[in-house]
C-alpha cells in the first residue's frame, strides 16, 4: 500500500477564494493510502516545497498529490522537489483545482465538491503508480528554419553565430519574405531593402548556413533532438552552379504574360524570372506553366542565349533528407482574399487596391517605377481614401475576429509618404479605432495628422461605387459628427487583414504542432513560453504565431534562436518514461497500433512467446522508447488491449473514473 501525501495550494486567492482548501485537505485523509494532508498559501514557493520535502522524510511518503494549478505550470517544479527529497518524480500527480475548478465556478460549495473529486481521482491514480526511470537520447547539432523571411533569416543567423549548422527552407525562389516587398518601414521610414538586403547577403555568405530556396518540407519524423526531415528541392530548370545571374535569358524570353507574384499581380513577368533585383540566390526559375518550351516543346530561346549553359529542361525535383535537433517555424503571413468584400469594389475597379499593392506601386522597383498613379488610366490621383480594418475585427464569418495589429501604423506611413511626395494629394482615412501601442508609434500617427494634414474620420465605409467617369464614390459614416458621408476618390486603399501563410496548417500537421482556430501556431504558454510549441523541439518565430510588426518579429526570432541554441548545446536529452509498452502474450500482430502511431515508434518482430504452457513464435509489437512520445493513440486503437501506457495505464485511468463516480 502506498503512503500518500496530499498538499492543497491556496494559490493566493486564485483557489482559496472559491474552494474551501482546508476541507479538501481534511477529506483527503479519508482516502485509501493517504497518511498526510495539509494546505499552504503558495505550495510552489520555496517554503511550500520545503513543506513537501519535510513531509516526505518524516512520514516516509511514497507518493504525492499536489492540488494546485495546471500541470503545465508547475508539474516540473513539484517533480524536482520530490526528486531532491529522494522520491521518484513520477510518483507525483497534479490535481488541477485552479483552471479546472476554482476559475470556472463561483459557488464555493460546488467548487469544493469538485475539488474533492479531482483530488480523489489523483489519489486513486497514485495508488497504482510505479516508479519510472527516464532514458537518454542524443542531440543532433543542427537546426532547421522553415521560412526565409526576416524572422527565418534572423533566427538562422543567431543560431549560426552560436556555432551550429542551420538549414533555411524557403518555398519561393528567393529568401526575403514579405519584408522584401515593402518600400519603407515604420516608425523610422527606413528603406526596407536597405536594412533587409544586408541580412540576406550575410545569411547567404555564412559558413554555417545552408539555404534551400524553391523548396518545401515534404515529411517530418522523429522527436526532439533527432528529427528526420525530407526536403523537396523543386526543379528550377536552371543549374545554380553554372548560372552567372546575367539576366539575358529573362530579357530574351518571348513569354511575358505571367502575373508577377512579387508585384502582387500588378504587372507581368517572363516565364523565366528572378523575383526581384536583390534576390538571393540571384538565379532565375523557369515557370513551367507559362514556359512555351514546356507547353509546346518549341522555343528554347533561354537555352540558346545562355552563355554559361545553365538551362536544364530535364532537371527533376530532388528529395534531400537531413537530421535536425531543433526546428524553428517562420512561415510568415499573407493578406486575406477579398472575394467576400465586394462592397468595396475590389474586383470591379483597378483603382481599389490593397495596402501591399500600394507598397509595390510606391517602390522604385515596382510596376510603376515608384510613381503614384491610377492603374486604370495611369493618371496621378488627387483624392485617396484609406479604409481600415477590412476583414480585421470582423463580427461575421467573412473575415477575422482579431486585430491585425500593423494596419494603423502602415496606413499612417502610407499617408505621410504620399503627402510628403505629393503635397497636392488629399488623403482621408476611415477608421474604427487607431491602435498605436509601441515605442514612438503614437507620435508617428500624430505626425500624420498634425504635420502632414491627413484627414482621419472615425467611421466605417459601407460601399465603394465605381462611377462612369472613372472616379470612385465612397459611402461612409462619421461617428463623431453623426452624419453620413459621400466622398469622391481617385483611389481607394484597403487595409486588408493579415493571416498565417496558407501552408502553415500542412506544416503544423507534419510537426504535430498545435494550431488555433485562426491557423496561428499555438505557443506552449502565452506568457512563460511564448516562442515554444507544445511539441518539444519545435519553436515559433514571427507572424506564424500571431500578428506582429518587424521589430517584434526580429525580437521573437532572437528568442526562438536562443531556445534552439539551448537545446542544441546539450549532448543528451532525458526521454519521457511514460511510453507505450505491449503485453506480448495478448498481442495478435494486427499492426493497428503501428498504423496510428504518428512518430513511427512501433515495429513488429517474430518472437518466441510462452503463453499458458504453450511455446510458439508470434508476430508481436515492439516500441522504440526513444521515439515514443506517450500520446496514447496506440492504447486506444489496440483491439486486443495488449498496448498500455506506462504512467497512464488502463488500470489507472479506470481507477480515476471509479473515484470520480463514487
Amino acid at each position: 500500500m502506498q503512503r500518500i501525501g496530499v498538499f492543497v495550494c491556496h494559490c493566493g486567492s486564485n483557489i482559496a477564494a472559491t474552494v474551501d482548501v482546508k476541507r479538501v485537505a481534511e477529506m483527503a485523509l479519508m482516502e485509501p493510502g493517504v497518511v498526510h494532508a495539509e494546505d499552504y498559501q503558495y505550495m510552489c514557493s520555496e517554503a511550500g516545497q520545503a513543506l513537501i520535502a519535510k513531509a516526505i522524510e518524516e512520514k516516509q511518503l511514497t507518493g504525492l498529490v499536489i492540488c494546485s494549478c495546471s500541470p503545465r505550470m508547475h508539474e516540473a517544479t513539484f517533480r524536482k522537489a520530490a526528486e531532491r527529497a529522494g522520491l521518484n518524480p513520477y510518483m507525483v500527480e497534479i490535481a488541477n483545482i485552479r483552471e479546472h475548478c476554482s476559475w470556472i465556478h463561483k459557488d464555493m460549495e460546488e467548487a469544493t465538491k469538485k475539488a474533492v473529486i479531482l483530488m480523489r481521482a489523483a489519489v486513486a491514480k497514485v495508488n497504482l503508480n510505479t516508479p519510472l526511470q527516464p532514458g537518454e537520447s542524443l542531440v543532433t547539432k543542427r537546426a532547421l528554419v522553415i521560412g526565409g523571411g526576416i524572422a527565418g533569416i534572423q533566427t538562422a543567423l543567431d543560431i549560426a553565430d552560436a556555432g551550429y549548422e542551420v538549414d533555411i527552407v524557403e518555398k519561393e525562389p528567393s529568401i526575403g519574405g514579405r519584408m522584401s516587398q515593402l518600400d519603407k518601414t515604420f516608425p523610422t521610414l527606413d528603406c526596407s531593402a536597405c536594412i533587409l538586403t544586408p541580412k540576406m547577403v550575410e545569411a547567404a555568405a555564412h559558413e554555417k548556413i545552408n539555404i534551400y530556396t524553391y523548396s518545401e518540407v515534404e515529411k517530418v519524423s522523429g522527436f526532439v533532438g533527432d528529427f528526420t526531415v525530407d526536403i523537396r528541392k523543386k526543379a528550377r530548370s536552371v543549374d545554380m552552379d553554372k548560372c552567372t545571374g546575367c539576366g539575358v535569358c529573362q530579357e530574351k524570353c518571348p513569354s511575358k504574360k505571367a502575373p508577377s507574384e512579387f508585384n502582387r499581380g500588378l504587372n507581368n513577368r517572363s516565364a523565366i524570372y528572378t523575383p526581384f533585383a536583390q534576390a538571393i540566390p540571384n538565379v532565375p526559375v523557369i515557370d513551367r506553366e507559362h514556359c512555351i518550351k514546356f507547353k509546346t516543346g518549341k522555343c528554347g530561346v533561354c537555352s540558346k542565349v545562355c552563355q554559361a549553359g545553365a538551362i536544364d529542361y530535364d532537371q527533376k525535383d530532388e528529395i534531400v533528407t537531413e537530421k535536425y535537433g531543433a526546428i524553428v517555424v517562420a512561415t510568415g503571413f499573407d493578406i486575406i482574399k477579398l472575394d467576400n468584400y465586394d462592397e468595396y469594389a475590389y474586383s470591379q475597379s483597378k483603382d481599389v487596391i490593397t495596402s501591399l499593392e500600394l507598397e509595390r506601386i510606391m517602390n522604385a522597383a515596382g510596376p510603376t517605377s515608384g510613381h503614384l498613379e491610377r492603374l486604370s488610366d495611369g493618371k496621378a490621383p488627387k483624392e485617396i481614401v484609406f479604409i481600415q480594418c477590412v476583414g480585421s475585427r470582423c463580427s461575421d464569418d467573412r473575415g477575422k475576429s482579431y486585430c491585425s495589429k500593423i494596419c494603423c501604423m502602415y496606413t499612417a506611413k502610407h499617408a505621410m509618404l504620399i503627402r510628403d511626395k505629393y503635397p497636392d494629394v488629399n488623403v482621408t482615412v476611415f477608421y474604427i479605432d487607431v491602435r498605436t501601442p509601441g515605442k514612438n508609434f503614437d507620435e508617428f500617427y500624430r505626425r500624420a495628422v498634425e504635420q502632414y494634414g491627413v484627414n482621419y474620420i472615425k467611421g466605417q465605409v459601407g460601399k465603394v461605387i465605381p462611377q462612369p467617369d472613372g472616379k470612385l464614390l465612397v459611402q461612409g459614416s462619421d461617428l463623431l459628427d453623426n452624419k453620413q458621408i459621400l466622398k469622391e476618390a481617385d483611389m481607394v486603399v484597403l487595409a486588408a487583414a493579415i493571416e498565417p501563410n496558407p501552408d502553415v496548417r500542412k506544416i503544423a500537421t507534419m510537426l504535430t504542432a498545435s494550431i488555433d482556430t485562426n491557423n496561428f501556431l499555438t505557443e506552449a504558454h502565452a506568457k512563460l513560453r511564448p516562442v515554444e510549441s507544445p511539441t518539444a523541439g519545435i519553436f515559433l518565430s514571427g507572424v506564424c504565431q500571431g500578428p506582429k510588426d518587424i521589430p517584434e518579429t526580429v525580437a521573437q526570432a532572437g528568442a526562438a534562436a536562443v531556445k534552439a541554441i539551448g537545446l542544441l548545446a546539450k549532448d543528451k536529452l532525458m526521454t519521457n518514461p511514460c511510453t507505450a509498452k505491449p503485453d506480448e502474450t495478448l498481442c495478435n500482430g494486427c499492426s493497428t497500433c503501428a498504423n496510428v502511431c504518428p512518430y513511427g515508434a512501433i515495429t513488429y518482430e517474430d518472437k518466441e512467446i510462452f503463453d499458458h504452457g504453450i511455446r510458439e513464435t508470434r508476430r508481436v509489437a515492439q516500441v522504440n522508447s526513444a521515439l515514443c512520445q506517450g500520446c496514447g493513440a496506440c492504447t486506444v486503437a489496440c483491439p486486443s488491449g495488449a498496448m498500455d501506457l506506462q504512467g497512464f495505464s488502463n488500470r489507472q485511468i479506470i481507477a480515476e473514473v471509479d473515484a470520480i463516480c463514487r
